[in-house]
């Protein structure tokens, strides 16, 4: 693993207990920054601690909250600060991909849960970490979208709809903050073999693993290192950007 300059830094990762968030705690955790571990389940979010090596300066954090609940957020934001003293990095992955249905066939209580999870939730969480990035001038949002977002996956309209809205609002923010110290960009993975599978029919699995002309489903590590590196101060000329990790499936 190459070590990517995180000394110092304070991050939060939504999400965070477990799948691709857990993974990009833990190449934080060994970069150097401390961690805040942002999960629905408290006591996830504590185990999670475990599996972090631990800073030389102050620890790690766990903190209960629920990404689709604003007052829930700007607590969450509120006791991370005061934890940490600053602010430098945020992380968005905190996600479902509800029922795999035709459009038609999609229950809008479904589609309501989605869209609040997957892009309130990244709005909410952005709209709270800029603020206290502005603070020091310095920043990196980095929000966890999907190809899906992009191609628009049959029988995941909620979940393809919530992913194109991240996009849209990271190169909206990216534009926003350009002037400033903050840089805000997003990822569009294709399928990585995580918990989230569990929501998924086995057809849409294999519908997903057929797109990827590289033949397998992406680690949760290799999301993680380009996650690191758009977390870092060299990442410095790239803001309201989509990077693809999509194994060769993408085409635009």
């Amino acid at each position: 693993m190459n070590r990517i300059d995180l000394e110092g830094r304070c991050a939060i990762v939504t999400g965070g207990a477990s799948g691709i968030g857990h993974a990009i705690c833990q190449r934080y955790a060994a970069s150097g920054a401390r961690v805040a571990v942002w999960d629905l389940s408290e006591k996830a979010a504590q185990e999670s601690l475990s599996g972090l090596s631990q800073v030389a300066a102050g620890g790690h954090l766990a903190v209960q909250v629920d990404v689709a609940d604003a007052a829930s957020v700007e607590a969450a934001m509120a006791a991370t600060v005061k934890a940490f003293g600053r602010l430098d990095i945020m992380v968005c992955s905190a996600g479902i991909t509800g029922p795999n249905k035709v459009t038609w066939e999609y229950d809008p209580e479904d589609w309501r849960k989605v869209i609040d999870v997957n892009l309130n939730g990244v709005f909410l969480c952005n709209r709270a970490a800029v603020p206290a990035m502005l603070a020091n001038d310095y920043g990196r949002i980095i929000n966890i979208a999907s190809i899906a977002g992009k191609d628009g996956n049959p029988n995941a309209p909620a979940y393809s709809t919530s992913k194109a809205g991240v996009i849209g609002l990271t190169k909206s923010l990216g534009k926003e903050t350009a002037k400033t110290g903050i840089r805000v960009n997003c990822i569009t993975p294709a399928a990585v073999h995580t918990p989230i599978f569990d929501q998924m029919t086995q057809q849409h699995i294999d519908f997903m693993l057929s797109k990827i002309p590289l033949g397998r489903f992406g680690m949760v590590e290799e999301i993680a290192a380009m996650v690191a590196w758009l977390s870092s101060e060299e990442c410095s000329f790239s803001t309201g950007a989509v990077f693809d990790l999509s194994g060769g499936r993408a085409v635009y």
